[in-house]
């Protein structure tokens, strides 16, 4: 019993001495990935030093960080559509704008290490929508042709599938082939249309979150060009030059478009047009002589008279 007792105060010194647990605070799933519309489960467990009763927050990252559970309450857009049990929360019915980043936060003020945080990321899968197809209706052959087929609104971003009469377009094989098919934009290119690619395209968009989505097939008509209407639309331009060009240097050479002497106006009659010379008119922009007036002539019998006299 004396080496019972001997040893005693030492056990309780050493206990005494010994480091106590802090509060720490972690997450079985750091990343959760949930479909749209679906529950999202963010997981929070913690462990204090002495206080039996600690502080939890959740916070939502951004921006601007926004309280999501504070003082006992969900707050703003989780208010009514959120559960916690423990520190882990629940949301309802989750969509784009409830995806980001959250953090757990436990206060223990009775412990030595007083705050604890984990972070969990969430993210909201979105199924494919029916994507959005720009197929042209007609191309000429041995032109360059692109289809272009896109969703905007899939989470993670669909990959595409293009289809011709309802046969899946399968990637070429060789490089030389005269197409090519790009899965991650949506895009079918064609390097020289033939009248072989004639037909009704569609697109097919997927993801693997939801079922898959196709747009509605147009057809596409490949044509040959028409050489012949091509010369002839040449050769009827060139002639229109030609009758343009001969015209205008006929008249030219005619004196039409040459300038005369003087001005002449041509009134046109019944039965031709005559030709006025504009010197017989009176020059009315000449006002130097508006005002003069011509001396009295004497008349002819009046001269007679005065000889007849003398």
């Amino acid at each position: 019993m004396e080496g019972t007792s001997l040893y005693l105060p030492i056990v309780i010194l050493l206990m005494q001495c010994s480091p106590s647990s802090p509060v720490t605070v972690s997450s079985n799933k750091h990343k959760v990935e949930v479909r749209e519309f679906s529950d999202a489960v963010l997981s929070c467990m913690f462990r204090t030093e002495r206080d039996q009763n600690p502080r939890i927050e959740w916070k939502k990252k951004g921006k601007d960080v926004s309280f999501v559970y504070f003082e006992g309450q969900f707050k703003g857009p989780f208010e009514g559509r959120a559960s916690i049990d423990g520190a882990t929360v629940t949301l309802q019915r989750v969509t784009q704008d409830d995806a980001g980043e959250y953090r757990c936060e436990i206060s223990a003020s009775l412990d030595s290490v007083k705050l604890g945080e984990t972070n969990v990321t969430l993210k909201v899968l979105v199924p494919p929508h029916t994507p959005s197809c720009e197929i042209p209706s007609g191309a000429v052959t041995g032109s360059v042709v692109q289809l272009r087929c896109r969703d905007q609104q899939s989470i993670p971003p669909a990959t595409y599938s293009w289809y011709k009469d309802g046969e899946q377009i399968n990637p070429p094989r060789h490089t030389n082939a005269t197409y090519l098919i790009n899965a991650r934009i949506g895009i079918l290119e064609f390097k020289s249309v033939a009248k072989e690619d004639t037909g009704r395209y569609s697109c097919l968009a997927s993801n693997g979150v939801g079922p898959p989505k196709m747009c509605e097939g147009k057809r596409m008509t490949i044509e040959d060009v028409n050489v012949s209407a091509v010369v002839a639309a040449v050769v009827v331009v060139c002639l229109v030059i030609l009758i343009c060009g001969c015209g205008g240097y006929l008249l030219h050479r005619n004196g039409f478009f040459s300038r005369h002497r003087g001005r002449s106006f041509w009134i046109s009659q019944c039965h031709g047009a005559s030709h006025i010379s504009s010197q017989t008119l009176h020059r009315t922009e000449d006002t130097s002589n508006v005002n003069y007036i011509p001396p009295p002539q004497e008349s002819t019998d009046f001269k007679h008279t005065q000889s007849f006299m003398l």
